[in-house]
């Protein structure tokens, strides 16, 4: 599919779930758990041990029913060698033009990293698909919103504080999708083996979009 299809996907899902974890053996059985939740949209990050193989194996394993993506992108170098494993979406916590220009040219979705009206313009303008607002539990939702206000044309993505407390809030501040990580792929959970609790959770987050969108 193409960046734009991937794109409205993303934005439609609402959620992002942040894959992350000490061994990259049951990650593919997390994103199971995800996609029986109804969150399809998900990238494995590459703080994960051997994270392009990871993303092979999850794709191999489920293909098409999930949005796979890569996160952790540093650079031009991890960012190519995450495309040519499968990855549709690539997620830094930082901006790097370079890398939103190899995007592009691969016809992939990019979401760098911004936290000021600087970086988000710097981003933007070098052709980001959605701004990734990291670490968003410093400002909380009213970082959003203030973004916004200069800015209404971009779209922004909460990263890091978004939980079940806060996931609705980040959303009336007109946020087009949440990053979620360790409040719904626990790490406890992935330790043991209990996906049936992400399972749950998943359906909890996907609830709240749903309601917060249709208030």
């Amino acid at each position: 599919m193409s960046a734009h299809e991937n794109l409205s996907r993303m934005m439609e899902s609402g959620i992002v779930a942040v894959i992350r974890a000490e061994s990259g053996e049951l990650l593919a059985d997390v994103a199971e758990a995800l996609v029986a939740g109804g969150v399809d949209v998900m990238e494995v990050t590459f703080t994960v041990p051997d994270a392009v193989e990871v993303i092979r194996e999850v794709k191999r394993r489920i293909g098409d029913k999930i949005l796979l993506g890569a996160g952790t992108v540093l650079d031009t170098e991890t960012c190519r060698a995450a495309i040519l494993a499968g990855a549709e979406f690539i997620v830094s916590p930082s901006t790097d033009v370079e890398v939103i220009k190899l995007c592009r040219r691969y016809d992939k979705v990019v979401t760098p990293g911004v936290f000021t009206p600087t970086e988000a313009v710097t981003a933007w303008q070098a052709g980001a698909d959605i701004l990734k607002v990291f670490p968003a539990d410093i400002g909380g939702p009213a970082h959003i919103k203030g973004l916004r206000g200069p800015l209404p044309q971009c779209r922004f993505m909460p990263t890091g504080g978004v939980n079940l407390d806060t996931a609705a809030d980040f959303l009336r501040a007109g946020s087009v999708a949440l990053g979620v990580g360790g409040a719904l792929v626990e790490k406890r959970a992935v330790e043991a083996g209990d996906f049936g609790r992400i399972e749950e959770l998943a359906k909890q987050y996907k609830q709240i979009v749903t309601d917060t969108r249709n208030e």
